[in-house]
């Protein structure tokens, strides 16, 4: 299935019953164009923007710009709404995870990461996955469609509601930084979060800089150019694995786009420097991906591309086939690779204990039965069984050549 038939194939939500038109997730051209459907002023358009994005209004009737009769009439018309939080859930860490409920009671999940300089959303753009990353809790979620721009936006809103977060500060924001590292891949539906992220930028709202936003892609090669062009945000890819054997089995989106074409791509990214650097997140799966032959091939990719390299100490969550590798055997492959001259700090789990750490969001409360919980470890063991044949024959040649 090509990268234009996921975009498409996915329509939004069916309207509200009582017909009125959401008004979050629209665009400035939008807004404008609803404000002249209901014979109103054009400079109503950026009265509105500034309430809805700036100030946090659900209510026409706090606009105090806006005189009375336009309010109400914007109110016969109009509904300013977020996704609805069924669930708030708050670690011992300070991350929060809310579950959010749409309009068609599908249902998300986006994370606050607070830290002492930042804080930090992690938002989603699909309900599910359409990717099946081995490692990852939402890879073993459906795809059920993707998220529109309203549904997008609405989750920085709702944050912003329940972190009391309105009018946007200029400064000191609880919520200052957004990566699009939730449920869904990104680039598989660029049009919304295209959309949606324009709007978060937009300097008279929400205002948070592209250099404050990541996107993460497990390796869409066709749409890396198209994001870097319109957007300008970070890049963060999903590397996981230094060969293609091994990532076509935990990262199946390499089958399509191998190794080779992602490294020309991440070369290819537009606004790409030293001072702008590409994030490779590199899961440490112990006994998998995580030995010092990995060390040495991951800097030989990287070879010529301004990066650092997150490593991210496996998350477990239930029935996965894996185990995170040990410290000692991290902190052996963050040195090779920081000797190499590349950045590699390893990411502090945060919220694993409400399962809102990198790779355990699923919205489904599924519960995997113990044959599947055998499978999988027995998977598992065979994966690594297999992995350690390779790391011995890898050995085995650089000793042989005095490379080791």
């Amino acid at each position: 299935m090509g990268v234009e038939n996921h975009m498409k194939e996915f329509a939004p939500p069916p309207p509200r019953a009582d017909g009125r038109v959401n008004l979050v997730g629209l665009s400035r051209d939008d807004l404008e164009a609803e404000v002249a459907k209901a014979g109103l002023e054009r400079f109503r358009a950026r009265q509105l923007w500034h309430w809805i994005y700036h100030r946090g209004a659900t209510d026409f009737a706090v606009m105090s710009t806006l005189a009375k009769p336009v309010r109400e009439k914007l109110a016969d018309l109009y509904v300013i709404d977020r996704p609805t939080a069924v669930k708030d859930l708050k670690s011992e860490d300070g991350t929060r995870k809310w579950l959010a409920r749409m309009p068609d009671g599908q249902e998300i999940e986006t994370v606050h990461i607070p830290e002492e300089d930042r804080g930090t959303l992690c938002v989603s753009s699909q309900v599910g996955c359409t990717l099946t990353c081995r490692f990852c809790h939402t890879g073993t979620q459906r795809l059920v469609r993707n998220l529109d721009a309203t549904e997008i936006v609405g989750q920085v809103m709702l944050a912003r509601d329940h972190l009391d977060e309105w009018p946007a500060p200029p400064d000191g924001r609880m919520l200052s930084n957004i990566v699009m590292m939730g449920m869904g891949e990104p680039l598989f539906n660029y049009a919304n979060v295209a959309k949606a992220l324009k709007i978060v930028m937009d300097g008279e709202g929400i205002a948070i800089s592209k250099r404050r936003i990541t996107l993460s892609t497990s390796g869409v090669v066709p749409m890396m150019r198209q994001c870097g062009d319109e957007l300008g945000v970070n890049l963060a890819v999903s590397l996981h694995a230094v060969n293609d054997e091994l990532r076509d089995r935990i990262v199946p989106l390499n089958r399509k786009y191998p190794i080779k074409e992602l490294m020309q791509a991440c070369r290819d990214y537009p606004g790409l420097s030293n001072a702008r650097r590409i994030t490779f997140e590199y899961v440490m799966l112990k006994g998998v991906n995580d030995s010092l032959a990995d060390a040495r091939e991951l800097v030989r990719l990287l070879r010529g591309i301004p990066a650092k390299i997150n490593l991210i100490p496996f998350n477990y969550w239930p029935g996965a086939p894996f185990e995170c590798s040990t410290d000692e055997q991290i902190t052996k492959f963050a040195d090779f690779v920081n000797n190499a001259g590349y950045a590699s700090p390893v990411r502090t789990p945060r919220g694993r204990d409400i399962l809102a750490a990198c790779g355990q969001l699923k919205s489904e409360s599924t519960k995997p039965t113990a044959q599947a919980r055998i499978a999988a470890l027995e998977a598992h063991k065979a994966l690594q069984a297999e992995y350690a044949a390779q790391v011995a024959e890898k050995e085995a040649v650089l000793a042989a050549t005095g490379t080791l």
